[in-house]
């Protein structure tokens, strides 16, 4: 990547606060050195949280962000504050999970997306969330998400 490519971005380099809301929060791409390649990109956010927008208890996942770049990739360092942003956020699992895979198709135009939110339980129930775009593209090498699904002390 150019110098020129890296001078659109304007949180990586120094400290950045934590936006405030996921409204506030700026979601930076930069060019795919590898465009017309077929690959994935995974993200894991084993820590996410964000509030319950009724009882403003916090809630917490487990997020796997699978996608296949287009043209530009999400820069790292503004994901995990657009992801951070939710901490204060109040909205159902749900919500939260589509929220996000919806706001990176927005910003990155990838060839293809998926998203599973594994929340840990509320009330005794543990809620998993999924979403893609579409069919993976054919010849895609996709892995399982790899997480485990919720099995209490049983």
């Amino acid at each position: 990547m150019s110098k020129d490519q890296t001078t659109i971005l304007t949180q990586l380099g120094g400290q950045t606060e934590l936006p405030a809301s996921p409204e506030e929060a700026k979601l930076e791409r930069v060019p795919n050195p590898h465009k017309g390649e077929l690959y994935l990109v995974r993200f894991a956010a084993p820590e996410f949280t964000s509030l319950c927008p009724v009882t403003g208890q916090p809630d917490f996942a487990h997020l796997v962000i699978d996608y296949v770049p287009n043209n530009y990739l999400v820069e790292s360092k503004s994901l995990k504050l657009f992801l951070g942003s939710f901490r204060n956020h109040g909205a159902f699992h749900e919500d939260c999970t589509l929220a996000i895979g919806k706001r990176i198709v927005e910003v990155l135009a990838p060839k293809w997306l998926r998203i599973g939110g594994y929340w840990y339980p509320r009330g005794g129930i543990p809620i998993d969330v999924f979403w893609q775009t579409g069919e993976a593209p054919e010849g895609l090498w996709l892995p399982d998400q790899g997480v485990q699904g919720y099995r209490g002390r049983g």
